[in-house]
C-alpha cells in the first residue's frame, strides 16, 4: 500500500505523520520551534529552524519504511506568515508571523487609502493586521534596506516547499489570507499586490492545495533523508488541513482548534465575506471556510506558564484550576497579549488581569486565562451567527482539547456539548491526505476523518450558565473599556 508524509510548520512546533493508506498511521514525530517577540506585540521564527525540523522529523519517519513506499508529501502551516528572501534565495530576516501586531499604523493607513467595503466584497477579507500589504509597508519604513532587497515573498510552508522542490508558489490560501486574491476570479490580481508597494514579480505563482507543485530535488533528499523525486503538493494552510482530518465539511460542523493560537473554523458553500473573520478555500473544491483565529491560544498559556509557573506544569495548574468555582473568583483577564486578531481586529489590545485580591492564587489566575479564551470563542460563534451561518456540532481537536477543566469551561460557556477527537495529530494528518489526494493515491476527502476518532462528548452543566453569561457581559465590557 502506499505511504504518504504530511508535515505541520506550526507556530510551537514542527509535526511530522507517515500515514499508510487507506487507515493506518505508521509513525508520528515532532520538533519545537521558537517564537520570539524582541518587541512588545512582535512575533517572529527563523524558518531555518522550520527546515532542520523538517530534517529531522523526516530522517526518523523514514526509518518505518523503504524509501521506495514513500508516494508523495504534503506541506502545511501557519498562515499568513511572510517569509522574504533576496535574489540569491538567502533569507533576508525572520519570517514576520500571523500574530504580529507591529504594523497597526500601516494598517490605518490602508483604511484611509482603500475603499473598505469595496475592499472586503473583492478580497474576501477585511482590512486588518493579518493582510501581508501592512507588513510590508512597515518593513519599507523601518527596514527599507531589507525592503529593497526582496526578491521573493510568501509563507510557511511555501518555504519549505520551495527547500524541497526548489518551485516558488504561494498557496491559494496564503494568497487569499495576503490580500492579494480577487475572489471573483480566484488569481492574483496586480493592483491588490500594489498596495503592498513591492513588484508584482516578487509573489509567486498562485497554487492550488492539492495540485502537485514539483518534486524532491536531489539536494533536499541529501538534507533530509528523503527520497529524491518524490511528489511534493500545494499543501495548505494548518487550520483548514486540521479541520480536515476532523472532518469538518458539512454545514453547522464547527471545529475549535486549540494549538499555539485558538481557531473556529465551519465549512460553508458560501464566501459570505465579513471583515470580523477571515476567510478561506476548504481543502475541499468548491467548498469555503470562514473561520477566527486568536493571536494567541496555548502560545499565551505557554508564556504564563514560563512567566509564573514556578517550575508547574499545565496538568498542574489545571488540577489547581479545578479547585477554583466558575467565575474565577472574580479574577477576569483579557488575553490580548500580541494585540489581538479575530473578531476585533485590534492590534493596539494588550492583555490584562483585573478583580485580584490577596486572597487569589495561581489557580485563580490558570482559570481566568482558560476562561478567558472560551469567550472569545463564544464571541466567534455569535458572529458566525449574525452571519447566517448556523453552528451545530462542535468539534474539538489539537494538544489543549486535552485539558479536561479547560474542555469543560469551554462547553460551560458557550452551553454546547463540545466532542473531543481522539488520536487528532493535528493539521499534519490533513496535509498528508491532501497529498494522497493530488497524487492520485485517494479520492475520498471524507477519508481522512478515518484515522481519527470520537472521544469523550463534553456537557455544558447548566448550574455554570449564569455565572458564565455575566462572565462573558463583563469579558465584552471590559475590552470596550479599556480600548
Amino acid at each position: 500500500m502506499s505511504v504518504v508524509l504530511g508535515l505541520d510548520i506550526g507556530t510551537t512546533s514542527t509535526i511530522g505523520i507517515l500515514i499508510r493508506l487507506p487507515g493506518e498511521v505508521l509513525g508520528t514525530a515532532s520538533r519545537p520551534a521558537t517564537l520570539s517577540s524582541p518587541r512588545p506585540g512582535w512575533a517572529e521564527e527563523d524558518p531555518r529552524q522550520w527546515w532542520a525540523n523538517v530534517g529531522e522529523i523526516a530522517r526518523e519517519l523514514m526509518g518505518c519504511i523503504g524509501p521506495e513506499e514513500l508516494k508523495g508529501i504534503g506541506v502545511t502551516g501557519m498562515l499568513p506568515a511572510v517569509v522574504l528572501l533576496d535574489e540569491r534565495g538567502e533569507l533576508l530576516r525572520p519570517s514576520i508571523q500571523q500574530s504580529d501586531a507591529r504594523c497597526g499604523a500601516e494598517v490605518e493607513a490602508l483604511r484611509a487609502e482603500v475603499d473598505e467595503t469595496a475592499f472586503l466584497k473583492r478580497a474576501g477579507n477585511g482590512i486588518n493586521q493579518q493582510l501581508v500589504a501592512p507588513k510590508l509597508r512597515w518593513l519599507a519604513a523601518h527596514e527599507p534596506e531589507v525592503f529593497a532587497r526582496i526578491a521573493t515573498v510568501f509563507g510557511s510552508y511555501d518555504y519549505v516547499n520551495w527547500r524541497l522542490t526548489g518551485v516558488s508558489a504561494i498557496e491559494q490560501n496564503w494568497a487569499l489570507e495576503a490580500g492579494f486574491v480577487d475572489l471573483t476570479t480566484r488569481e492574483v490580481a496586480d493592483d491588490l499586490v500594489a498596495l503592498a508597494r513591492v513588484p508584482r514579480a516578487t509573489l509567486p505563482p498562485r497554487s492550488v492545495s492539492h495540485a502537485i507543485l514539483g518534486r524532491v530535488t536531489a539536494a533536499a533528499a541529501a538534507e533530509t533523508g528523503l527520497p529524491a523525486g518524490v511528489p511534493v503538493v500545494g499543501g495548505g494552510a494548518d487550520l483548514i488541513a486540521s479541520a480536515l482530518g476532523a472532518g469538518v465539511v458539512s454545514p453547522g460542523d464547527v471545529l475549535l482548534k486549540f494549538g499555539g493560537s485558538v481557531d473556529v473554523l465551519i465549512a460553508t458553500d458560501r464566501a459570505a465575506p465579513d471583515a470580523r473573520l477571515y476567510l478561506d478555500h476548504h481543502l475541499v473544491p468548491g467548498l469555503y471556510m470562514p473561520n477566527g483565529c486568536m493571536a494567541t491560544g496555548g502560545s499565551g498559556l505557554n508564556w504564563f506558564v514560563e512567566t509564573f509557573g514556578g517550575g508547574r506544569s499545565h496538568r498542574d495548574l489545571d488540577r489547581l484550576a479545578e479547585a477554583v468555582p466558575a467565575g474565577a473568583d472574580g479574577v477576569a483577564i483579557l488575553p490580548y497579549f500580541l494585540g489581538e486578531k479575530t473578531p476585533i481586529h485590534d492590534p493596539e489590545a494588550r492583555g490584562a488581569f483585573t478583580g485580584l485580591s490577596l486572597a487569589h492564587g495561581i489557580g485563580h489566575l490558570w482559570r481566568a486565562l482558560l476562561e478567558a479564551y472560551a469567550y472569545a470563542i463564544r464571541h466567534h460563534i455569535e458572529v458566525l451567527s449574525e452571519i447566517g451561518h448556523r453552528t451545530e456540532t462542535y468539534l474539538a481537536s489539537d494538544g489543549g482539547s486535552r485539558s479536561d477543566v479547560w474542555m469543560r469551561i469551554v462547553a460551560d460557556v458557550i452551553e454546547a456539548p463540545v466532542q473531543r477527537l481522539d488520536g487528532h495529530p493535528g493539521s499534519c494528518l490533513g496535509a498528508a491526505w491532501t497529498a494522497a489526494i493530488g497524487c492520485g493515491l485517494a479520492d475520498d476527502w471524507m477519508g481522512a476523518a478515518r484515522f481519527v476518532s470520537k472521544g469523550e462528548l463534553v456537557r455544558p452543566d447548566p448550574a455554570n450558565a449564569a455565572t458564565y453569561r455575566a462572565g462573558y457581559a463583563r469579558f465584552r465590557e471590559l475590552y470596550r473599556r479599556l480600548s
